[in-house]
């Protein structure tokens, strides 16, 4: 499992290697690779984004090259009378109403004032004290008064002031610095404007006391005043929403042969958006087409490294994962840059969401997500800078990834691409409702019906896509879980079949580790499916383990400690095998290796030691698992349920009290052992597994109830 740290951290490391990548490669390699498939995504995005502009028929020659910024070679008119809505004056009117908004404050904190009002008076009583200590020394004192907090910085002359005072004078300064604090703190102080509050501070004080005492007053004063009233972000944001909310539509009008732009200005981006809405401007592939576009690629590209770093390091780190998910995000800008551009129906048919539902459910949810806004901003550009269609693409995604969840049935894929269809439908109304009623009823239907097969084409598409990238790419996914899950699985039949007792064992451990898994929050699936799989390795030699030994035999009778540990130990590595032989998953293989971490096999060392002539002689790693310690929250947890379930079914416990002991034991010696540093476990963690773990197993192993011989006797009848 990969440390939980930062892009950053990983970036600053100077030790970056193997251990933090978690590839057998070396560091150079593992960057190199990381920049080469940065270079592919980011090839392959620019090429998306300016591909649209190569298929542009003949244009028309009424249609002039013009761009913001240059000078108009000609007078151009209007063909006809055009009402549109400026997007450009529309933003900047909206603008002038959020800027026009003024900042929401909270009411001043009346528990504020008398927290301070609180202090204050301990202060006070502290320099009364000080004041009345006679044994010790001004300076001395000087000293205890600047300790405080509050009072650091007070000035030499204010400090002898206040040593120096008359009791009498004291105490009015006392009294009236409370009383100005508690008028102060009573108004409105807002964050940031303390400094004009303080300066009001001596028109409060009381005219009837003398200079000294008004400057003491005021220096303590101020030391006890903060800011009450703070900024409301979420009201003002909300104010500001609605202000720009507020601001209705923006429209130009230009009657038919009416100039646009006149023979030698300077055209504007107004003037352009103008020429676009009369399709009077000719859009030209130039050199700075693909720069533009390979700049943005890139940047899209490094902005997508730095979340997942910051988020999921590990889909950076690991070679199939990150892999995979270029691969994933290239076909889809590539299919996004062949379909957005060929007309209303494809574009709304781009099965975009896929990428979200395959990213998620092989990846992770911040894969899915990022790649979900990542394929909306090619999209909006691949659709010549389409706000409705980078929302469009976006949100679906977004849904998608967001309500897809674990994928227990394949139902909850089409129940993805269903929230998927509504939300396309969402936002083509909210659009078609922003641009008016100059909306053709066909066209908005037609629109409509293709948002919604686009749900369905996205979920199928995932669908398809799980079968066949979790084999392809070593991932396991929640669907080649819930296939390996299945009692049917020939290994799990050989496990039944050769080794019934590890078989039955294997799923009591399944069903504790699985509560176990729900209780902290980790991947239960996988913890169950790891769990049927951990013990595997016993097939190879099933009667040297004691489930599956009948009455009274053996076999390690007749073996020497040391020969019958690395009999047992040996299932680990039998386990391996086996599992690499019928392609069982990196992720399910880990429980194999790690349910036992670097424990050593106890009773057999023991014994060896009682045997040896020179205690000394006895190599104690000759009687330890090879491990790794589990590097998962989940194989931790089969390794804990797997020893207390052995534990406990040895035992035989007489009473719930003795299994909550066992399990406490046995959790224990493993942290003792610190077979648990490396599985992300948190104390918090190991709390909620044991108790999960012992009322399991309390259920389990209770005590029979004791029948009399009567009751007995008829019960043998039955």
């Amino acid at each position: 499992m990969l440390p939980c740290v930062t892009f950053r951290q990983m970036t600053n490391r100077s030790d970056f290697n193997v251990s933090a990548t978690g590839d057998n490669r070396p560091a150079w390699w593992v960057w190199g690779r990381l920049f080469l498939l940065g270079a592919l995504l980011t090839g392959l995005t620019t090429l998306a984004m300016v591909r649209p502009f190569w298929q542009i028929t003949a244009l028309s020659s009424t249609r002039v090259v013009l761009e913001a910024g240059e000078v108009a070679p000609y007078d151009i008119r209007a063909p006809r009378r055009v009402t549109f809505e400026s997007e450009i004056l529309g933003a900047e009117a909206r603008q002038q109403a959020a800027a026009a908004v003024e900042p929401i404050y909270t009411p001043p904190d009346p528990s504020l004032a008398r927290q301070q009002l609180d202090r204050a008076r301990q202060v006070l009583d502290y320099l009364g004290s000080v004041r009345a200590d006679p044994l010790a020394f001004p300076a001395q004192k000087r000293g205890w008064i600047l300790a405080v907090e509050e009072l650091s910085d007070l000035p030499t002359e204010t400090l002898n002031a206040i040593l120096s005072l008359p009791d009498e004078s004291w105490d009015r300064v006392v009294l009236e610095t409370l009383a100005v604090v508690d008028q102060a703190m009573r108004r409105e102080i807002r964050d940031g404007r303390l400094g004009e509050v303080l300066e009001e501070v001596p028109a409060w004080v009381s005219l009837d006391m003398l200079d000294e005492e008004v400057t003491v007053t005021v220096a303590l004063a101020q030391r006890f005043l903060v800011p009450n009233s703070f900024l409301n972000v979420e009201a003002t944001a909300a104010a500001i929403e609605r202000a720009r909310q507020e601001v209705p539509p923006v429209l130009r009008t230009f009657e038919a042969g009416e100039i646009i732009v006149r023979e030698g200005t300077r055209v504007t981006p107004l003037d352009i958006e103008a020429l676009d809405q009369m399709a009077l401007r000719q859009p030209q592939i130039q050199w700075a087409d693909w720069v533009g576009a390979a700049l943005m690629a890139t940047v899209m590209t490094v902005l997508l490294g730095i979340y997942l770093g910051n988020t999921q390091p590990t889909v950076l780190w690991t070679g199939r994962q990150l892999l995979l998910l270029v691969l994933l995000i290239g076909f889809s800008v590539l299919a996004a840059g062949l379909m957005v551009p060929a007309g209303v129906v494809l574009r709304y048919l781009t099965p975009a969401p896929t990428l979200a539902l395959l990213a998620t459910a092989t990846l992770g949810l911040h894969p899915g997500l990022a790649a979900a806004i990542f394929l909306g901003g090619v999209t909006g550009v691949i659709a010549d800078y389409s706000l409705e269609m980078a929302i469009y693409t976006t949100l679906g995604g977004l849904t998608g990834a967001l309500l897809l969840g674990r994928i227990e049935r394949i139902s909850a894929l089409f129940r993805s691409g269903l929230y998927i269809a509504l939300t396309h439908i969402v936002v083509i109304i909210v659009f078609r409702l922003f641009e008016g009623g100059n909306q053709q009823p066909t066209d908005v239907l037609i629109s409509l019906l293709s948002g919604v097969g686009n749900g369905g084409i996205s979920a199928s598409l995932a669908l398809g896509g799980l079968f066949l990238i979790g084999p392809l790419f070593d991932l396991t996914t929640t669907i080649r879980l819930i296939e390996l899950s299945r009692p049917d699985h020939p290994l799990l039949q050989r496990l039944l079949r050769e080794a019934t007792a590890t078989y039955h064992h294997s799923l009591m451990v399944a069903n504790l580790a699985e509560q176990a898994a729900e209780h902290i929050g980790a991947d239960a699936l996988l913890t169950r499916v790891g769990a049927y799989y951990h013990d595997v390795g016993k097939i190879a030699r099933p009667y040297f383990f004691t489930e599956n030994q009948a009455q009274g035999i053996n076999p390690h009778d007749r073996l020497d400690p040391r020969t019958s540990a690395q009999v047992l130990i040996g299932h680990v590595q039998d386990g391996i095998e086996l599992a690499r032989r019928y392609r069982l998953p990196a992720r399910v293989r880990a429980f194999i290796s790690e349910h036992h971490g670097t424990n050593r096999v106890s009773f057999l060392y023991e014994k060896a030691i009682a045997m040896a002539d020179d205690p000394k002689q006895v190599n104690p790693n000759d009687f330890r698992y090879p491990g790794p310690k589990p590097q998962s929250k989940e194989t931790a947890l089969v390794m804990l349920a797997d020893g207390c379930e052995a534990a406990v079914r040895s035992a035989r416990p007489a009473s719930p009290e003795e299994v909550t002991q066992i399990v406490q034991r046995i959790i224990e010696q493993r942290i003792a052992d610190s077979q648990l540093s490396e599985s992300g476990l948190t104390l918090r963690d190991v709390e909620q597994i044991r108790e999960a773990l012992a009322t399991s197993l309390r259920g389990v192993f209770h005590p029979r109830i004791t029948y009399p011989p009567s009751v007995e006797k008829a019960k043998e009848v039955e």
